[in-house]
């Protein structure tokens, strides 16, 4: 199934109209270094330490991204002061992915309406004492279970990304898979880490592939927002490159470059961003940070790019 209808149709007219162009499909706007969690894999609130972008800001961001889609994160978006006031200002003329953790979201959804431009994107990295351990707290697991049936009562769109890590059991991936199913989560989205803390969560390449392989044979009946190809990528078994201006971040620090984990310069404006990042240099084999980068942000848009060949879609619409 994947995607909805309004969502893909929107993603393929874009990608028809820049095909040959670096076409952004999600702008990562992370609004805030604030959060209430510290997770074991994320070095999101030690790169930015509790910085936050005013609501002008974040709406002149979008402004100059052309990117169908808005990922808004942080940090914990929830706890911006103005996260309410931008919703409003965005649904409709973008999509939002609004990226959460969960533990704020019961307080927030009587004053949030259901849209079809929203999805409320929250993590959940393996069953409860694994994602108990992974958040660096005990009782999240129940709390964000709780607030998702209570998002779904409200009649809102939500989608789990779950992010595979060196202890992570494909028979316990799936095992929340199909839990979050039962509730009746809208999607999936999987992903390999990015090592960006020093903690020993991270796996191997090897590691990465032999997970996603007995992973992705049990897939069958779950509504995945990855690509194909980008599941083949992580088995191992397509090479695909990166393309980080595919997912531009834009934080309080600046328009992030080259991508979402590695900072080497910040611009001013998506423009300069776009001009002035030496985007050849980046890449596994090019750059050695990026050797056992196999996450979604730079590669699910390689592999969007791949699909729209005609030879690939075909080659998929007859499986």
């Amino acid at each position: 199934m994947g995607l909805p209808f309004l969502l893909s149709s929107k993603i393929f007219l874009y990608l028809v109209r820049n095909f040959y162009r670096k076409a952004p499909l999600v702008l990562m706007l992370e609004i805030t270094g604030r959060c209430n969690l510290s997770c074991k894999g994320c070095g999101r609130i030690r790169e930015l330490s509790g910085m936050e972008m005013s609501l002008e800001e974040c709406l002149s961001s979008i402004e100059e991204c052309p990117a169908p889609v808005v990922a808004i994160t942080g940090g914990e978006p929830l706890l911006h002061p103005k996260i309410l006031e931008l919703l409003g200002s965005i649904l409709g003329r973008r999509f939002v992915y609004l990226c959460t953790n969960g533990l704020l979201l019961k307080d927030f959804l009587p004053r949030m309406k259901p849209s079809p431009y929203l999805f409320l994107s929250i993590h959940m990295d393996g069953l409860e004492e694994t994602h108990d351990t992974l958040c660096g707290r005990k009782g999240v697991f129940k709390e964000v279970i709780s607030s998702i049936k209570e998002a779904k009562n409200r009649g809102f769109r939500v989608c789990v990304n779950t992010t595979v890590y060196k202890e992570s059991d494909p028979e316990e991936v799936i095992g929340l898979l199909s839990l979050l199913r039962s509730l009746g989560v809208d999607g999936f989205l999987l992903s390999s880490p990015y090592p960006s803390t020093d903690e020993d969560v991270f796996p191997s390449l090897k590691d990465i592939e032999e997970k996603f392989k007995e992973i992705s044979g049990r897939l069958k009946g779950f509504n995945l927002f990855n690509t194909s190809l980008y599941l083949e990528f992580l088995k191992g078994e397509r090479e695909l490159s990166c393309s980080p201006w595919g997912n531009p971040t834009r934080n309080p620090k600046g328009w992030k470059s080259p991508c979402y984990f590695i900072e080497d310069a910040y611009y001013g404006s998506f423009k300069e961003l776009m001009e002035k990042t030496p985007w050849e240099k980046y890449g596994p084999g090019k750059d050695e940070r990026c050797s056992l980068c196999r996450t979604h942000y730079g590669f699910e848009p390689s592999a969007v790019k791949e699909l729209m060949k005609p030879w690939e879609a075909l080659r998929y619409l007859i499986k």
